[in-house]
């Protein structure tokens, strides 16, 4: 039942265009190049044909999808850019084109199944097929590893783009642009989650370990901004978000803060040195403190207890497997019995489990059974 209600809710959240805006054809020396479907011509000019690579890459739910990997002779990272509803890649290759340049990386860009020229029908579950795929051509294909990628998902793209994130603990960045909580809370304002829900990007953005940037619009009408405050709020190691006043959905990217404050994240990122990394990965560990105590490790007994100090040197002592204690600066001080612990002498030293001739009780471990128990034995039940 639940299944039949997930593909109900698939049909209500994909909106691919139609018709796609591109072809893929195969050129005389093989090469794949993208072709207008309204002009007819490469949507990349002739001058850039070196820097787009136009790929096929296989799913493991039997898919092909479309990718576009678009190079940067002076990039250090690389963008895996999941875009939102009702797009494909014809219609973001400029946009692509622009961040390339300005954001100084190389990008990666492709099309869910059932998108573009992708085949297959799209679906939760094709999609985070689709960006596994993706993740492994760049790593397989291009050599790109998660230390040097920055995952980027815009609206719909958020659900993808986290479920990946999730996954890779040393991904460099991750960018969540007009995300969603999920896909149940943007047609409604719930407090919970249903079995038929898609994208639970609420709870995946928890496991996250990456640094999160949050872009979103304050008069967004189709996510409201609730959406990315959320993720923010909730994200592990949250960057400085970017809440664009007077933005909606799906034209943030003409606001010149955009462009800046994303200028920025992808600095810092490219600054971030492996000691900052690792600093914030313990961080986000929340290992608890340490406690004082200090607990035998060398001990010959099963109780676990805590070791006494010398009084004179603060050096440790086991009481049940030394004579107390081993410190050579330690001398008795009762001048009586010259045991230490003695109750009838005014002894500051801590009890032992030697039978004082002051006393006459039945300890199971030393033969003193004083009646406040002087003995220091870990098996007395007094102790």
């Amino acid at each position: 039942m639940s299944c039949c209600i997930s593909q109900l809710a698939a049909t209500f959240a994909f909106f691919p265009p139609s018709p796609a805006t591109y072809q893929v054809k195969k050129r005389d020396d093989g090469k794949l190049v993208a072709v207008s479907t309204t002009s007819s011509i490469p949507i990349c000019g002739a001058s850039d044909d070196l820097s787009l690579d136009v790929l096929y890459v296989d799913t493991k739910r039997g898919n092909k999808i479309v990718a576009f990997y678009l190079k940067n002779p002076y990039a250090k990272l690389t963008v895996l850019y999941s875009h939102g509803n009702a797009a494909d890649l014809g219609q973001l290759y400029d946009l692509f084109v622009q961040l390339k340049a300005n954001l100084r990386v190389n990008l990666m860009g492709y099309d869910y199944s059932g998108y573009g020229a992708s085949t297959g029908k799209p679906s939760e579950f094709d999609t985070y097929a689709d960006i596994e795929a993706v993740y492994e051509c760049l790593q397989t294909e291009y050599g790109i590893s998660q230390e040097d990628l920055i995952l980027y998902g815009q609206s719909v793209g958020s659900g993808p783009t986290l479920h990946l994130a999730a996954k890779l603990p040393r991904l460099r960045g991750v960018v969540l642009h007009s995300g969603i909580l999920s896909g149940l809370r943007v047609l409604c304002h719930a407090n919970f989650s249903f079995c038929f829900d898609i994208y639970k990007n609420l709870n995946k953005i928890q496991k996250v370990k990456s640094p999160v940037l949050v872009i979103h619009g304050t008069e967004d009408d189709v996510v409201n901004w609730i959406h990315g405050n959320g993720l923010w709020k909730m994200s592990r190691d949250p960057y400085e978000p970017l809440w664009i006043k007077g933005g909606g959905h799906c034209n943030l990217e003409l606001y010149p803060d955009y462009i800046r404050h994303l200028c920025r994240f992808i600095q810092e990122m490219e600054c971030m040195t492996t000691e900052v990394r690792l600093k914030k990965i313990r961080q986000t560990l929340r290992l608890p403190k340490r406690s004082d105590t200090t607990i035998s490790t060398n001990r010959c007994c099963q109780v676990k207890c805590r070791l006494p100090n010398c009084l004179n040197c603060s050096k440790m002592s086991c009481t049940k497997c030394c004579s107390w204690p081993k410190c050579p600066k330690w001398k008795p001080k009762c001048s009586v019995c010259w045991k230490p612990g003695c109750l009838k002498c005014s002894c500051t030293l801590p009890k032992c489990s030697c039978a004082c001739p002051e006393c006459s009780c039945a300890c199971p471990k030393c033969s003193c059974t004083c009646p406040k128990c002087c003995c220091w034995s870990v098996k007395c039940s007094c102790w």
